[in-house]
C-alpha cells in the first residue's frame, strides 16, 4: 500500500512541476492564440477599411445628436453582405484604397517635394556642369542628393499611377483606367525619360560629368502644378505670383551666366575682353567670385542693360544677340505681369476709391452741408481701414446655394441663435434666416431706431456698443453691446401686444457699431414655407411679452378669433377652387362621352340602310352586268349611305 501510493505521488497529475512535453504544449497553444487574436484584429481593420464612408454634411451634423450622428456607421457595420464577398473583389477593394485623390492635402504636400527635387536639378546640376570646382570639391554630397531625388522621382511615378482623376463628377479608383490615362499624356513620356539612369555612363567618363543628369530637369510638369495649386490654395495670391516671377527670372540668369561660363571655359579664359578673366589672376580664383561675376554679366545682358566688353569673336556676337533677344523677352514679361497683378492688387482699392468718388460729387452737386461731408466720408474710411467695404452679395453670387449656406451658417448661425425666439426654431428655418442676414454699420451717434417707428427690421449686435437714450439723445437707459439684439417682437406683428409693432425706445451707436439686420418681409418670406415654425415663433413671442407684462389676453384672444375666422375662410375658398377644378373636368368628360354616344348612335342608325342597299344590287347584278363593266353607276343606297356618313361627321 505503501509503494502504491508513493507510485501516486510521485504520478505527473500530481506533481506541480510541469513535464517538457507539458511545456511544449502549454507555447504552442499560447502563439496559436495570439494568431488567432492577430487574425482577428486583422480582419476587423481590414472591414473597417473597406466600408466607403460619406463626408458628413456640416450643417446637419450641427443641428443632428450624437446618436443620430453615430446611427449609419453602426448600420454599415451590422449590416451583413448577403452574397459573401470575393477574394477578388477583397484584392480589388484593398487595392482601391491606394488612390490618391488630387484634392487631398497629402498629394499637395507630396508635390512639395517633387518641387524641391526638381529645383534642385535645375539650380546645382547645371552648375556642377559648368563649374568643375563645385562638383569636384563636394562630390559626396552631390552623390547623396542626386539618387535621393532620383528615389523621389521613381516615387512620384509610382504616385502619379495611382492618381485618381473625376469622372462625371466621381473619383475613379480603377487602376486599369488611370494607368492608361497616365500612359497616354505628355507628362508620363517627360517622366520615363527623367528617370533612365544615364548616369550609368560614368563607368566610362568618370564621376564627374554631372551633364549626364540633364535629363532630370524635364520634371518641371509637377514643379508647374504645385505652382498653380499653391497659387489657388494661398490667401495672398498676387503676392505669390510676384515670387514666382522672380523665381523664373533667377533661373533664367542661372543658366545664363553657367552658359557664359562654360563658353568662356571653352574658348579660354582671359582670350580676349568678352569672356571671363584669367582665373590664374587672385581676384578671380574663387568659385564664389567666379559665379558671383558671371551671374552679374548675365543680369546686366538680359536686362539690357550693357555696360559690359564687347564681344570679340564670331560666337561671342552670336550669343550676345541671343541674350538680347531673350532679355527683351523677359523685360516685355515683367512689365507686362508686374502691371497686372498691380492692377490687380489694387482692384478692390480702385472700385472702393470710385464709389467714394461718385458720393463726393453727388454730395458736391446737391450742396450738402460740410459736417454731413465729413461724416460720409469718416464713415467710408471706417468701412476701408476695418476691410468692411466688401459686399458679401457679389462675392458669395458665383457659388452654388449649398456652399454659399454653409459659409452663411459658418459666419451667422451661432449670432442668430442668441436670438431668444430663434432658439427652439427648425434647421430649415435657420439656414433660410441666415441667408437672409445683412450686415449694417453705423456711425457714432446714428439712431438704429426712435422711439414711435414701426418696427420693420430686428438687429443683432456683432461689435459695437449701443445706448438706450431718453428723447434729448443724452440720458442713457441701458448699454447694449456684441450679442446682444432688439426688435425681435416688433417685426411679428403679434396680436394682443401692448405696443404693438412700434419701437418703445431710442437706441443710438456710440461710436461705429456692426449690426446683422433681418427684415420683416425677409422674416415672413421664410416662415411661408414653415408654418409649424411661424406658430413656434408666434408662441415664443407670446412668453416673452406674457413675461414681460406687454400682453394683452383679451385683445390677444379677439385677435386670435379673428385669425381663426380668416383661416376658415381661406379653405373655404380652397375648397371652392378645388370644387370648380373637379366640375370642369366631370363636364369635359360628360361632353366626350356624348359625342361618343351620339355616333354610336348613328353608326346603328346607318346598319339597316347598308342591309337594304346589299340585297337591291344582287337583284341588278345580272340585268346590268354590261352597264356595271363600263361604268359603276352609284345607287341611291349609297347615295343615302354617304350622306349619312356627312351627317354622320357634321
Amino acid at each position: 500500500m505503501t509503494g502504491q501510493a508513493a507510485e501516486r505521488d510521485r504520478s505527473p497529475h500530481n506533481l506541480s512541476v510541469k513535464t517538457p512535453l507539458e511545456e511544449e504544449i502549454g507555447r504552442a497553444e499560447s502563439i496559436f492564440s495570439r494568431l488567432v487574436s492577430l487574425v482577428v484584429r486583422l480582419r476587423e481593420w481590414a472591414h473597417r477599411s473597406l466600408l466607403e464612408e460619406e463626408r458628413p454634411d456640416s450643417f446637419l451634423e450641427r443641428f443632428r445628436g450624437p446618436e443620430l450622428r453615430t446611427a449609419p456607421s453602426r448600420i454599415s457595420n451590422t449590416q451583413p453582405d448577403a452574397n459573401g464577398t470575393s477574394a477578388k473583389g477583397i484584392f480589388k477593394k484593398k487595392w482601391d484604397l491606394f488612390v490618391v485623390s488630387p484634392s487631398d492635402n497629402a498629394y499637395y504636400r507630396w508635390l512639395f517635394v517633387i518641387a524641391i527635387a526638381v529645383l534642385y536639378n535645375w539650380f546645382l546640376v547645371v552648375a556642377r556642369a559648368c563649374y568643375d570646382e563645385l562638383q569636384v570639391r563636394n562630390y559626396i554630397c552631390w552623390l547623396v542628393l542626386d539618387y535621393l531625388s532620383d528615389t523621389v522621382y521613381i516615387m512620384d511615378t509610382c504616385v502619379r499611377l495611382r492618381t485618381g482623376f473625376l469622372e462625371q463628377g466621381l473619383l475613379v479608383k480603377d487602376h486599369a483606367k488611370l494607368r492608361d490615362s497616365y500612359v497616354r499624356t505628355l507628362q508620363f513620356k517627360l517622366d520615363v525619360v527623367s528617370i533612365l539612369p544615364t548616369d550609368l555612363a560614368y563607368i566610362s567618363t568618370g564621376i564627374n560629368t554631372p551633364q549626364l543628369r540633364f535629363n532630370r530637369l524635364l520634371r518641371f510638369p509637377r514643379m508647374f502644378e504645385f505652382f498653380d495649386r499653391t497659387e489657388t490654395r494661398t490667401n495672398y495670391p498676387n503676392i505669390f505670383r510676384i515670387c514666382n516671377l522672380v523665381l523664373y527670372i533667377l533661373v533664367i540668369i542661372h543658366w545664363n551666366a553657367c552658359i557664359y561660363y562654360a563658353i568662356s571655359k571653352s574658348l579660354g579664359f582671359g582670350s580676349d575682353t568678352w569672356v571671363f578673366p584669367n582665373n590664374s589672376k587672385p581676384e578671380f580664383s574663387s568659385l564664389t567670385r567666379s559665379y558671383v561675376y558671371c551671374l552679374y554679366w548675365s543680369t546686366l545682358t538680359l536686362t539690357t542693360i550693357g555696360e559690359m566688353p564687347a564681344p570679340v569673336r564670331d560666337e561671342e556676337y552670336l550669343f550676345v544677340v541671343f541674350d538680347f533677344l531673350v532679355g527683351v523677352l523677359i523685360f516685355a514679361t515683367i512689365v507686362g505681369n508686374v502691371g497686372s497683378m498691380i492692377a490687380n492688387m489694387n482692384a478692390t482699392r480702385a472700385e472702393f476709391q470710385a464709389r467714394i468718388d461718385a458720393i463726393k460729387h453727388y454730395m458736391h452737386f446737391r450742396k450738402v452741408s460740410k459736417e454731413l461731408e465729413t461724416r460720409v466720408i469718416k464713415w467710408f474710411d471706417y468701412l476701408w481701414i476695418n476691410k468692411k467695404a466688401v459686399d458679401e452679395q457679389e462675392v458669395l453670387k458665383n457659388l452654388p446655394n449649398k456652399l454659399r449656406a454653409e459659409i452663411a451658417i459658418n459666419v451667422h448661425l451661432e449670432t442668430l441663435k442668441k436670438v431668444r425666439i430663434f432658439q427652439d426654431c427648425e434647421a430649415g428655418l435657420l439656414v433660410e434666416l441666415v441667408l437672409k442676414l445683412r450686415p449694417q454699420v453705423f456711425s457714432p451717434g446714428d439712431y438704429i431706431c426712435r422711439k414711435g417707428d414701426i418696427g420693420k427690421e430686428m438687429y443683432i449686435i456683432k461689435e459695437g456698443k449701443l445706448a438706450v437714450v431718453a428723447d434729448d439723445g443724452v440720458t442713457q437707459y441701458a448699454l447694449l453691446t456684441a450679442g446682444s439684439c432688439f426688435g425681435e417682437i416688433s417685426i411679428l406683428n403679434i396680436k394682443g401686444s401692448k405696443m404693438g409693432n412700434r419701437r418703445t425706445a431710442n437706441i443710438r451707436s456710440l461710436g461705429y457699431s456692426d449690426l446683422f439686420c433681418l427684415s420683416k418681409d425677409d422674416l415672413m418670406e421664410a416662415v411661408t414655407e414653415y408654418p409649424d415654425a411661424k406658430t413656434v415663433l408666434e408662441e415664443r413671442g407670446r412668453e416673452i411679452l406674457m413675461k414681460e407684462g406687454l400682453l394683452d389676453e383679451n385683445v390677444e384672444s379677439g385677435g386670435l378669433q379673428k385669425e381663426d375666422t380668416e383661416e376658415k375662410v381661406e379653405r373655404l375658398e380652397s375648397s371652392l377652387d378645388s370644387l370648380q377644378t373637379r366640375f370642369s373636368r366631370l363636364l369635359s368628360e360628360y361632353t366626350h362621352t356624348q359625342q361618343r354616344l351620339k355616333q354610336r348612335i348613328t353608326l346603328l342608325e346607318r346598319q339597316p340602310y347598308q342591309m337594304d342597299c346589299g340585297a337591291d344590287a344582287n337583284q341588278d347584278t345580272g340585268t346590268h352586268a354590261e352597264t356595271s363593266s363600263e361604268a359603276e353607276p352609284v345607287s341611291p343606297c349609297q347615295n343615302n349611305v354617304q350622306i349619312e356618313d356627312k351627317k354622320s361627321t357634321t
